[in-house]
């Protein structure tokens, strides 16, 4: 046994430096960029090719069709979740979890995240605006792309994974992936949005969580702290 014993001082340097490549920001960087190419792929397929355009249309008329007693309740109670006041609500309560465990990047990565993705969103529906079409009478207005709830419910799922310790994360993950698909669903189901738009928002939080991740690991390999925790 000892003579496979190695000290840390006796490993190679490529051993040693292979967990900093692992968590350098590189991946996360290549995350944000299939994000932005995504987030461009669905908005030209729904505005240019008319039969992604029709279908994005049927399948909104499809999930109004669930929209009914006692759904209705459950839907409006999860999109009344991320009304602006309970929303910041949430994100300072997931900012002081980081803070209380000595984790101020991910308290910055948080708030960062929380602000940027909704406002990204709402700054692109005008820019972004094109009619939909319409079909059993269901009718979105033209500047809808991308859902700012959808990508305000991402975000808070997103930004619960990079608060919760390790051993955590993957449950977290779990509900907040429910979480925000509910919060999708209940968008279409009550006509707010279509399902093109519900998916855009998804991506502009992953995008903003992407390039926070990002962030933090530059950071930490500029700056190394004890326990970076992401």
């Amino acid at each position: 046994m000892s003579g496979h014993a190695y000290t840390a001082a006796a490993l190679p340097a490529h051993a040693k430096s292979a967990p900093a490549r692992r968590s350098g920001p590189l991946g996360p960087l290549a995350l944000a960029a299939g994000c932005v190419g995504a987030m461009a792929l669905i908005w030209a397929l729904a505005e240019f090719v008319p039969g992604v355009h029709y279908r994005d249309a049927v399948a909104l008329r499809d999930f109004t069709q669930l929209s009914q007693a006692p759904f209705n309740g459950i839907a409006n109670t999860l999109i009344h979740l991320l009304e602006p006041g309970l929303f910041i609500l949430w994100g300072v309560a997931l900012m002081a979890v980081a803070l209380a465990r000595e984790r101020p990047r991910v308290a910055a990565a948080v708030a960062a995240l929380l602000a940027l993705a909704p406002l990204t969103s709402e700054t692109l529906k005008p820019l972004l605006a094109h009619p939909h079409a319409s079909i059993g009478g269901v009718y979105i207005a033209p500047a809808s792309w991308p859902s700012g709830h959808s990508s305000a419910a991402m975000a808070l799922a997103l930004a619960a994974v990079m608060v919760a310790p390790v051993r955590f994360k993957a449950p977290v993950a779990f509900l907040g992936a429910v979480f925000a698909c509910a919060v999708g669903v209940s968008l279409l189901m009550l006509a707010w949005h279509m399902p093109s738009d519900v998916l855009g928002g998804f991506l502009v939080a992953s995008l903003w969580a992407a390039l926070a991740v990002a962030a933090m690991r530059a950071a930490e390999r500029r700056w190394p702290s004890a326990s970076p925790g992401f």
